[in-house]
């Protein structure tokens, strides 16, 4: 997923505690991660406004059982037909157009095989800034003429259940690297690959289930508030690298000024 230019404002975080009547917890788990042509110019905008949702360029989803085993996998690109790629997303992900053209599938297959997987486990359907992946992929969805599969099935966000994790009063949530490195002590390498973020989200999931940052009562929580959460976790401006070392420096000039 693309993180260089996205930024994200989260102004709520999750409770550890208990729900007297939590939902019963899905027997699968799907974690998904897509690469796209572009983003989004409207976050409220529909799926038929044109030139306003960008496309799949590359999904890549594991189903796992509840209890970590893994069942399947799948990582598929999709040529570019009807659409162009960003230059700023290549930047990102580097999927060039001759690269899409060469190894790609077409769009409608591709989503046939991931509305399959959603028919068939009835997952709860797991990204990191999953808001971006659930409206990308419902776009492409839409433009094939299909019912959403993701309709009625649980979505969770481990981006959002680690805002906890974050002790900066300026960051509001943690990327998907900084997350995976937070959490295992090592570099997430080859990141903005579809197949090695679902990956990663998997591996991070589970860790801050064992960790217990992420309970039942937290997956509870994300469901019956997955309205305030998307509208929460939308894009936001990001302030330049300049003005962040200004204003540092000034905080310490005032500092200095003070102690002296």
């Amino acid at each position: 997923m693309e993180y260089a230019t996205v930024s994200v404002i989260l102004a709520v975080r999750f409770p550890r505690g208990t729900n007297a009547n939590p939902p019963r917890v899905k027997d699968y788990l799907l974690f998904i991660d897509i690469e796209s042509s572009g983003l989004p110019q409207d976050w409220e905008a529909p799926y038929a406004k044109e030139g306003n949702w960008p496309h799949t360029v590359q999904v890549a989803w594991f189903v796992y059982t509840k209890g970590g085993e893994l069942v399947k996998q799948e990582d598929h690109f999709i040529r570019p037909e009807g659409f162009e790629v960003t230059p700023a997303s290549i930047a990102v992900h580097h999927l060039t157009p001759e690269f899409l053209r060469a190894h790609g599938k077409g769009r409608a297959e591709v989503l046939a095989v991931l509305q399959q997987d959603l028919q068939q486990y009835q997952p709860m359907v797991v990204g990191h800034f999953m808001e971006f992946d659930y409206h990308v992929l419902s776009a492409d969805f839409f433009r094939e003429g299909w019912p959403n599969p993701f309709t009625g099935l649980p979505q969770f966000c481990t981006m959002a259940a680690s805002s906890e994790l974050i002790l900066l009063p300026h960051r509001k949530y943690l990327r998907l690297g900084e997350l995976y490195t937070h959490l295992f002590h090592k570099t997430l390498q080859d990141q903005h690959n579809a197949v090695v973020d679902a990956r990663a989200t998997a591996e991070c999931y589970f860790e801050l289930r064992k960790r217990r940052v992420i309970t039942d009562a937290t997956v509870t929580w994300q469901q019956q508030n997955k309205n305030t959460r998307r509208k929460a976790a939308r894009p936001g401006p990001r302030l330049p690298r300049w003005v962040i070392w200004a204003l540092a420096l000034a905080l310490t000039v005032l500092l200095l000024f003070y102690l002296l």
